[in-house]
């Protein structure tokens, strides 16, 4: 397993956070992971990326512990955060060949590649770039990377829609690689187009895991009827967890 979590527990005080989380990501496999604002979502990827330590349960990445071997795993992992903070004094070009360089060699072929394919003008002080353009610096300084794994979390936020069509053709390019990706997303239509399997998280607990077929047959009514796509499969998980109620 590329990933692989066992009653992950994560506390804030008295605030949980996530709470007994199991998680399986093989080799190869796009894992959609989706829930509201607040659901545990960012929480479990910092986990995974040994930012944050696991109050109880283990984390494991490539079959190491994901808090005491975090370097190691680094350098096979592309991280694409959904808020992207570069150095404003430096171009966006030299942003991506320092995170490239971070993990080897750089490949200018490709660098190059997809700086053309998202339109991107590395010349520029990374100051005057807007947040799409912010993003576009962390996914070509991703996708250059030769990765065995890529977290994106919320990487369209603030691109366009051909932007987004292209950033598709990216993690379908690495998946026929034989890479593993891990994708949060709020665009669920982005989550139902690209993932072998989805997670649904909501309050800190993974309500459900499973293919789409799987997960739309576990959500249908009680005359049979089942989600016809993403948004009203998430809906029903949505109003069932109570997240709806009033107040919260």
């Amino acid at each position: 397993m590329t990933i692989q979590t066992a009653n992950l527990t994560k506390k804030f005080g008295k605030f949980t956070a996530l709470s007994d989380i199991n998680l399986q990501i093989a080799q190869g496999e796009v894992f959609g992971y989706v829930g509201p604002n607040g659901a545990g979502k960012t929480t479990t990827i910092r986990t995974l990326l040994g930012i944050l330590k696991a109050t109880s349960g283990s984390v494991q990445v490539f079959g190491k512990d994901a808090w005491k071997d975090a370097v190691q795993i680094h350098k096979r992992i592309a991280y694409v955060p959904g808020d992207v903070n570069l150095w404003a004094n430096l171009t966006g070009g030299e942003v991506i060949d320092l995170f490239v360089k971070l993990r080897g060699e750089i490949n200018k072929t490709r660098r190059d590649a997809l700086i053309s394919k998202f339109d991107f003008d590395p010349t520029k002080k990374c100051r005057t770039y807007s947040k799409g353009n912010r993003q576009k610096v962390a996914l070509v300084a991703a996708f250059a990377c030769d990765a065995d794994l890529y977290i994106l979390d919320e990487p369209t936020s603030g691109l366009d829609p051909l932007m987004s069509e292209l950033f598709v053709d990216e993690v379908l390019r690495v998946k026929a690689e034989g890479k593993s990706v891990l994708l949060s997303s709020h665009i669920l239509s982005e989550i139902e187009r690209l993932c072998d399997r989805v997670g649904i998280i909501m309050k800190g607990n993974l309500m459900k895991t499973g293919t789409l077929d799987e997960l739309k047959g576990a959500a249908a009514t009680a005359d049979g009827k089942l989600p016809s796509n993403m948004e009203e499969l998430f809906m029903r998980y949505y109003v069932n967890s109570g997240q709806n109620d009033k107040g919260v």
